[in-house]
């Protein structure tokens, strides 16, 4: 299926990104920087991400069969690996009638049909890493593109064949996060009110719900009385968090989704949340301190290392799930709510730790390995 955007100019180059806004952020990002230097940007997603991509800076959005692998059992393997093979057919016809300039993709099973059939066509490719370690689709198919590209360094070992092929550009960030960029850290002072964000990634996340507002209520009122909390929850859990904060007498504002989310990362003095490499990356453009919890249960542990380039840097405290209690939790707020020369220091560490001009630098390697600079 092929749906038209904007106007079509010159051959284009084909984004493929697809599965979650992790994956569909970076690549709007570089989709828009590619449009301000006149380069034509066409989108190959999946079903279940082209939902998420009507706004997507693209002349045409096309969805290509894909599935991601759910486990090893033989029928898994046969129905996984037979739906991205008629993918890959559709995008070699899709490249074939296109001929883009270049294909870059964006990790993720979606896109290992349209990178495959750009390789099996010669057309150059490009694949970037969001996380600190490489995931699955990546590493099937970095052996068979011209250029990796990389959110974080040491992703891809330089010594090595892959790391002859390597950029670190950083994650590149939507416009609306190069904008929320520029608002200075919050003042702060030790009995002025603290702007306490929670979220969980684009679908929210139980334990939140589960954990944070218990930690709330375990706060000196002194401290608890500080707080204005801003804190996404699920839609089956807002009710029951709502609850909890109005009990409290919390000052709170809890709702499934905030569509400006970078607006609210910069009002407030720290964050809480998982950490997937967008959220990674939109903190540290923006320079707010953070508590990280992980998301334990991964395969290759990504948002694990995502987390620790933030804590490494200064810039975040990385609690595992397993220590993610509200005791713990509150001890932690506690001690940066007492301590607000802390939290100044770990927001200019997270701002240091960012590549606010990572679009630009994956569109100037796009061109060069499609030949146009």
């Amino acid at each position: 299926m092929s749906e038209r955007g904007g106007g079509a100019g010159r051959a284009p180059v084909l984004l493929a990104a697809g599965g979650t806004a992790g994956h569909l952020f970076p690549a709007e990002a570089l989709a828009a920087a590619l449009s301000r230097r006149g380069v034509a940007v066409e989108l190959a997603t999946d079903a279940r991400a082209a939902r998420f991509a009507q706004d997507f800076p693209a002349t045409h959005r096309h969805v290509i069969p894909s599935a991601t692998l759910r486990g090893r059992d033989p029928w898994n393997l046969a129905s996984t690996a037979s739906i991205l093979a008629w993918g890959t057919l559709r995008s070699w016809m899709l490249l074939r009638r296109m001929r883009p300039v270049a294909v870059v993709g964006f990790g993720g099973y979606p896109t290992i049909p349209p990178v495959l059939a750009a390789a099996f066509l010669n057309i150059p490719t490009l694949i970037h890493e969001q996380n600190g370690v490489m995931g699955r689709a990546n590493r099937l198919l970095a052996p068979r593109v011209r250029a990796i590209a990389t959110g974080f360094p040491g992703v891809v070992d330089e010594g090595s064949a892959l790391g002859a092929k390597l950029t670190v550009t950083g994650d590149p960030v939507r416009q609306v996060v190069i904008e929320a960029s520029a608002i200075p850290y919050p003042e702060l002072d030790p009995i002025g009110h603290l702007h306490l964000l929670v979220f969980g990634g684009s679908q929210g996340a139980r334990i939140m719900a589960d954990v944070v507002p218990a930690a709330i209520e375990r706060l000196d009122l002194p401290v608890r009385a500080r707080l204005r909390i801003v804190q996404q929850a699920r839609e089956e859990d807002l009710d029951r968090v709502n609850a909890s904060y109005a009990r409290l007498g919390a000052s709170a504002e809890v709702k499934s989704f905030f569509a400006d989310l970078p607006a609210r990362i910069a009002a407030a003095h720290l964050v809480i949340s998982r950490a997937g490499a967008s959220t990674v990356a939109e903190l540290a453009a923006v320079g707010r301190p953070a508590i990280l919890v992980p998301l334990p249960h991964a395969l290759d542990q990504d948002q694990l290392a995502n987390a620790q380039v933030l804590h490494k840097a200064g810039g975040a405290r990385v609690l595992p799930q397993a220590e993610f209690t509200p005791e713990r939790l509150a001890s932690e707020i506690a001690a940066l709510a007492g301590d607000p020369d802390r939290l100044v220091a770990m927001a200019a560490k997270a701002r240091a730790a960012g590549t606010p001009d990572a679009a630009e630098r994956l569109a100037d390697l796009v061109l060069r390995v499609a030949g146009m600079r």
